[in-house]
């Protein structure tokens, strides 16, 4: 008898071990898709999307996320695909947008894991993919997240100037990563639903980043400004932080030439948005290194630490390119985003044998203040974590591709 139950044991052990191996390869092969093919032959925004789309079939799995999340990030590499849908026609990236979008968004419009009250700029960014989605499903619950949205704008605490702050934990301060996250949501809303009332407004947000975060000997914008002075990384006189961080002179860039898609011809700030364009262009391409690329702390070169860094890079690209390709920058600007491109696909763009691309060199996240504290310093930009296929690198890669039609 006794014999019989731990032969019984054994069993049932074994059993629970052949169901749990089944499931942990079920999850894997849920997790990529090796029926994608990914041939050369096709353009370099195809080849990374479908790349995407191989190693993870559900984009919240994007950045090895281990569950479904209402995410700045992941709403980038949505923006990239809807405009690469809208190129191609191809359903796969289309479907790609509304199987996330169904994930974060219920039958009633709530968003998931929102919360207005945080007044995180942030989560305005994910917004911009639903404005396409809602006008190709006609799905009331787009329309419904999508003014949700737009009533945070509403009551989303400023400076005394009338700047939104960057987050409510974050008091006082503009950070030029905010322009992306808020403006161009903000200028399509306007544009659709209001008339175009408040592109006053969005305008003022550039002028005061402008106006507070413009370094005179350098021509470039400085990462942040508090308005309260209060904050350790602040300069006592100017509110500034100490260094000029690529990609969050990428956002504000991008942020340029996405609004001005939707400002009105005859608005008279539009004039102002395209000469803030014209300066920062003018800066930034004094600091491409010769391999075409740029480095994570802008204006400090090859010194020890520093590295080309990829996210920034493409966004410079890209806002070049279509900065040139819509009229608003001289011609030449189109030499150096292809200079820039290609110092991305030699340099920073790895190939599988069977086709699948990567990004590496992308800088997985930075920013001020909070806990741990980041200070701002040289040394911090430098030390944040290098990734490959990280979502701020994935998204923009696809943006700069289609502008120069690579």
């Amino acid at each position: 008898m006794v014999h019989y139950r731990k032969k019984d044991h054994f069993i049932a052990v074994l059993l629970i071990g052949l169901i749990l191996f089944s499931c942990s390869k079920i999850t894997a092969q849920e997790t990529s898709n090796p029926a994608i093919v990914i041939s050369k032959d096709l353009k370099w925004s195809e080849r990374m999307a479908l790349s995407i789309l191989k190693r993870d079939t559900k984009a919240w799995q994007i950045d090895n996320n281990e569950k479904t999340k209402w995410d700045y990030k992941l709403g980038l590499v949505m923006t990239s695909f809807d405009k690469l849908y809208k190129e191609t026609n191809n359903p796969l990236y289309a479907n790609y947008i509304k199987d996330y979008a169904e994930t974060v968004i219920n039958s009633s419009g709530k968003i998931l894991n929102y919360k207005l009250e945080d007044y995180n700029i942030d989560n305005i960014n994910a917004g911009k993919m639903l404005f396409d989605l809602y006008a190709r499903t006609k799905e009331e619950r787009y329309l419904t997240a999508i003014k949700t949205l737009r009533k945070q704008l509403e009551t989303h605490p400023r400076t005394n100037s009338g700047g939104f702050w960057h987050k409510k934990i974050y008091p006082n301060q503009m950070w030029l990563d905010g322009l992306y996250m808020g403006t161009p949501f903000y200028a399509r809303y306007t544009a659709e639903f209001e008339g175009g009332q408040h592109f006053d407004d969005i305008a003022k947000q550039f002028e005061q980043i402008h106006l507070h975060t413009l370094d005179q000997k350098t021509g470039l914008l400085f990462h942040a400004w508090d308005e309260s002075k209060q904050m350790d990384w602040a300069n006592k006189v100017t509110g500034t932080s100490p260094n000029f961080w690529s990609r969050s002179i990428g956002w504000y860039m991008m942020a340029l030439v996405d609004v001005l898609d939707y400002m009105p011809k005859d608005h008279p700030k539009r004039k102002e948005l395209i000469q803030y364009l014209n300066e920062i262009a003018k800066a930034v391409a004094k600091y491409q290194d010769s391999t075409g690329l740029w480095y994570q702390v802008t204006d400090a070169g090859n010194k020890e630490g520093n590295y080309l860094e990829a996210s920034g890079s493409e966004m410079f690209v890209y806002a070049f390119a279509k900065g040139v390709n819509q009229g608003y920058l001289p011609a030449s600007y189109k030499k150096l985003a292809e200079k820039g491109f290609n110092g991305i696909i030699t340099k920073l763009i790895t190939v599988d044998a069977d086709g699948e691309i990567h990004i590496t060199q992308v800088c997985a996240s930075a920013g001020l203040g909070g806990n741990p504290y980041r200070d701002g310093s040289y040394e911090y930009y430098i030390k944040e974590k290098i990734k490959t296929d990280n979502s701020h690198g994935l998204g923009p890669f696809i943006l700069a591709a289609l502008e120069l039609k690579k």
